[in-house]
């Protein structure tokens, strides 16, 4: 794994065009701020292109130990020291000094606004004085909203920009809102970033999350902060008698060892931060809550002496990116903001630097190691610049990495991906400077200050070996002998000319089988994913440059990918989708190489892939012959498959056979075969296709429908297409192709919706909804017999009821053989009832279109079984006429299920007398048995006498009536049914019988 990569990230530079000996310096936007040591002055030098042009200067109260510059606000803000006592002021409005004007203006923060004078003019710089209570000691500017941290010996006083509009005039001002007490731990740097404070000493490092009032998380750390205070405190307990005494601080060094906490564990730190809330806008609320994130201690190296410079820790930073073009909205007077999608904190250590993430989880994602001791680092989205004495070293990072993993957690999948935030760091160049002392990093500028003594340029260049042995006799040069110093202001590469550099210097391993290749252009990816990560990009021709590079580089990877025999061999496919590359263009790409042995697992991972899936693209016919080709030679056993696929629409049917042939004599399957029938139909040749066909069982055939459906439909643009096979069947044999969607829907391959629009399109009829072709009616019935889930089967058994009712409403409709009839449909599943005699006796003497295709018959045997919801059914009533005996079944069933038998019997005895006996004796049970002679004995009786003793039927029926309630009642209850209108010799037998079977019980 090669560590160093001799690449070019820095480009020009020029030189600030200071006149003195810079002693501090800051940047920001496209500004330079610089201090000159003694000087109570700050001169703001302007960097645009290839030039570096003084732009103004403004006079300090005192001398400048700190400053720094807020990009939201455009702002400065400084520590001075007079009279060696130590101020914080900021500066706004400071650009007005370019003009040439010298009006400044002075106040404290926390003046009432409305008190400036209303001619307060645009054209002044304002000076903001913050007083504080201990000495600042260091600064940082929040980057998202602008807010100031400061930094005393024991405490950090949080500054809140604001945006006061005031006579028409917007104007800046400061508000102490948050003040946090911090013990246990000296503060030497500060970062400061949306609600993330870092805090670093020399030894440690401490983040915290400063929680809203109002946010559950900051109720959570309430009740845990109120657990920890009742704890006991056990440094002040007594010693255990019998033990030894405590060690005096004077008679060793005591050293702690090396710790790392994050979360839960941060408890247990012995830093504790305490919020205490000063902003008046804030007085009524409870004090914010303090959430540790992460702490760690580094133990000191006592190897050269007491001294912790070996491990003394430097460069604090807090990184956010965002999440990309999302904005949200800031105050009335303010700039949106930009969405924090992720945050990385940085800090070093002379030899070794670590990178973390904090935003959603907090891990180490880096350690960065020297060779030699670092002064400073600079972390930036696409790199880690650090200077050490005499270089200046660039390392890539992985923020974009985490990044993009936190904006897409499912990034990691078979359509998109991203190099790992595991990957090796590497350093891409280490640019020699002589007497390198503090960096700064702003935009694309990387700004140094360098400051050689004499003896250094000498040393510099000598010979190493004769260093040594001069070094006695080394002339002394004169303490007054001023420094050679330079301000450089460096430019890096423009992310699109650097990426090609990487690109160029990875084809040096590339016929290699290492991993180098891949690993330079993983790097390369991440810096054009970064650009693109950038807030200011926008949409713009850098944006549209950025993603044609973007989309190479994905190509690149997934072709170096697609040559791999690793258990990574499959991220070509990702990479290759991510490159919006044809399939064809891909394979050229590949095939392109000379080595045919190159087309490793990952080519065929993409390729077997990119096919299974229903693509718009069709190859060729010479590129769907190589892909013949070159599964033929490797996985022969897939070319079934493959030529089911959408995209090899285009191959050579009689080619294909052939293929197929030397296929199917190592493994003779139905798929295979159907397959070959599927080519001859493309060949227009139906015998081939009927022999094909022949030669396989209906089961295997069945089976090579279901492990490739693509040979009856394919998804397309989200429509359904039947495949030409699908319409061979339809005339040929239309059970295997229903039984065949049939089981793909019960096997999860196809949606209940999806196997309806295909019978739909498969008939022609796709658009028209009343007219629902016979063989989807045949689908949804076969569909029972699977016996569905409940939800399923519910909106099966409303479809079929539905398109019954539309046929017996329409008995002109043409008629059309179903694939099963109503005993079949009974016999394959239980949701098709047996049909009551009655029922038959009421349409046997009629003769329908509907009876005749079966649909009156399925339906009553439908409503007979113990499925259908009778009360989803009552609606279609309203659409079924009664004026004959088949349609008034329909009605008499529902009332029947409903158990309204006294209106079934007077309208079975209005209209179908000769079925009112049967229907008694099949429905009048149990609990409704006793309208035999409450309801059908006075029924009859009245009827007969209506129509004069002339009517058989009631007669025939009042005898059968008779027959059962004389079984049924006592001789008494049987006595006192009968009427007494005096015809008692009709009832005379059934007396008789009464009175004899009472004798022999």
């Amino acid at each position: 794994m090669v560590q160093l990569y001799n690449c070019h990230p820095y480009g020009s530079q020029l030189i600030v065009p200071t006149k003195q000996v810079p002693e501090l310096f800051c940047c920001g936007r496209d500004s330079v701020f610089v201090t000159c040591a003694g000087g109570c002055k700050v001169e703001v030098f302007t960097v645009s292109g290839d030039l570096c042009q003084p732009l103004c200067s403004f006079n300090t109260l005192g001398k400048v130990l700190r400053m720094t510059y807020s990009d939201v606000g455009d702002y400065l803000v400084t520590i001075e020291e007079k009279n060696n006592i130590s101020y914080l002021r900021a500066y706004m409005n400071w650009r007005c000094q370019a003009t040439g004007t010298s009006r400044v203006s002075v106040r404290m923060v926390g003046l009432q606004m409305e008190s400036l004078h209303s001619g307060t003019s645009k054209d002044q710089m304002e000076i903001i004085e913050m007083p504080l209570s201990e000495p600042p000691v260091c600064l940082a500017c929040c980057p998202m909203r602008g807010d100031l941290l400061v930094g005393c010996k024991t405490k950090l006083v949080v500054f809140s920009l604001k945006y006061v509009s005031i006579h028409d005039t917007t104007l800046l001002d400061f508000e102490r809102s948050l003040i946090l007490h911090v013990t246990g731990m000296a503060i030497l740097q500060v970062k400061f970033c949306a609600e993330y404070v870092s805090i670093l000493s020399e030894l440690e490092v401490l983040i915290v999350k400063l929680i809203p009032p109002s946010s559950e998380a900051a109720v959570a750390t309430s009740r845990n902060l109120e657990t920890q205070e009742t704890l006991p405190d056990q440094g002040n307990q007594d010693p255990v008698p019998g033990s030894s005494p405590p060690l005096q601080p004077d008679d060793f060094v005591v050293c702690q060892r090396p710790v790392e906490l994050t979360g839960e564990e941060c408890k247990s730190c012995n830093v504790s931060v305490t919020p205490e809330l000063t902003g008046l806008s804030s007085r009524s609320q409870s004090p914010s809550q303090v959430l540790h994130i992460m702490y760690r201690h580094f133990a000191p190296d006592f190897s050269e002496g007491i001294s912790v410079e070996n491990t003394r820790l430097h460069s604090l930073q807090l990184l956010p990116m965002y999440k990309t073009g999302r904005l949200v909205a800031g105050d009335q007077t303010s700039s949106p903001q930009r969405e924090l999608l992720s945050l990385f904190c940085f800090f070093s250590m002379p030899h070794t630097g670590y990178l973390y993430t904090v935003g959603n989880v907090v891990e180490l994602i880096s350690v960065y190691r020297y060779p030699e001791r670092s002064q400073q680092a600079v972390l930036t989205p696409q790199f880690l610049h650090v200077i050490t004495s005499n270089n200046l070293l660039c390392y890539t990072v992985r923020c974009s990495a985490v990044a993009a993993r936190d904006e897409d957690p499912y990034i990691d999948t078979t359509m998109k991906t991203c190099p790992p935030v595991s990957l090796d760091v590497c350093t891409l160049r280490m640019q020699l400077f002589i007497g390198l002392k503090a960096m700064e990093h702003f935009k694309n500028y990387i700004i140094i200050l360098t400051k050689a003594h004499f003896e250094d340029v000498t040393e510099k260049g000598r010979n190493p070996k004769s260093s040594k042995k001069a070094g006695s006799v080394k002339g002394k040069v004169p303490v007054e002998t001023e420094p050679n110093w330079n301000l450089y202001v460096v430019s890096t590469m423009s992310t699109i000319q650097l990426y090609n550099e990487m690109v160029e210097y990875s084809k040096k391993y590339d016929t290699m089988k290492t991993q180098s290749s891949i690993h330079l252009l993983s790097e390369a990816h991440l810096l054009v994913r970064a650009a693109l990560m950038a807030p200011h990009l926008e949409d713009s021709a850098e944006k549209a440059e950025l993603l044609a590079v973007y989309r190479e580089s994905c190509a690149s990877l997934g072709h170096c990918y697609s040559r791999l025999d690793t258990k990574y061999s499959h991220l070509a496919l990702p990479y290759f989708k991510m490159s919006c590359l044809s399939m064809s263009e891909v394979i050229n790409r590949v095939l392109s190489d000379e080595l045919p042995q190159d087309r490793g697992k990952g080519f065929m991972f993409y390729l077997k892939h990119s096919l299974l899936e229903e693509l718009d693209e069709e190859l060729g016919e010479e590129m769907a012959l190589k892909v013949l080709q070159i599964f033929n030679d490797t996985e022969p056993a897939q070319l079934p498959c493959v030529l089911c696929s959408p995209c090899m629409k285009n191959v050579c049917p009689k080619k294909a056979i052939g293929y197929l042939e030397k296929a199917e004599s190592a493994s003779n399957s139905g798929l295979v075969s159907l397959t070959k029938a599927s080519m001859a139909l493309r060949m227009n040749d139906p015998e081939t296709c009927k022999n094909q066909m022949d030669q396989q069982p209906e089961m295997l055939l069945l089976c090579g429908f279901m492990n490739e459906p693509r040979l009856l439909l394919i998804h397309r643009n989200k429509e359904i297409i039947p495949t030409q096979m699908a319409f061979h069947l339809k005339e040929t044999q239309p059970g295997l192709l229903v039984a065949s969607i049939v089981a793909l829907h019960e096997n999860g391959k196809i949606k209940l919706k999806d196997a309806e629009i295909f019978f739909k399109v498969l008939c022609e009829n796709s658009k028209d909804e009343e007219n629902i072709p016979q063989m989807l009616v045949d689908f949804w019935e076969a569909l029972l017999s699977t016996y569905p889930p409940d939800s399923v089967l519910h909106d099966i058994l409303f479809k079929l009821s539905s398109r019954y009712v539309c046929r017996i409403c329409k008995p002109q409709h043409i008629c059309v053989s179903p694939l099963k009839n109503a005993e079949d449909l009974r016999n394959s599943c239980s949701h098709f009832g047996l049909i009551s005699p009655w029922i038959t006796k009421m349409v046997a003497s009629e003769s329908t279109s509907c009876y005749e295709c079966g649909d009156l018959i399925k339906l009553q045997s439908l409503l007979c079984g113990p499925s259908m919801d009778i009360g989803s059914f009552l609606p279609f009533l309203e659409f079924i006429p009664d004026d004959d005996n088949t349609t008034l079944s329909i009605h008499i069933i529902c009332e029947t299920r409903l158990m309204e038998y006294e209106k079934s019997i007077d309208r079975l005895l209005d209209r179908c007398p000769e079925a009112v006996i049967q229907y008694a004796r099949h429905e009048l049970r149990d609990r409704s048995q006793a309208l035999w002679w409450n309801k059908m004995l006075p029924e009859l009786c009245s009827r007969i006498r209506e129509s004069g003793n002339k009517n058989t039927i009631f007669i025939s029926s009042l005898r059968d009536t008779l027959e059962v309630i004389s079984t049924e009642l006592e001789l008494q209850d049987f006595v006192n049914l009968l009427p007494d209108d005096g015809v008692a010799a009709f009832f005379l037998p059934y007396l008789l019988n009464q009175n004899k079977r009472k004798l022999v019980t």
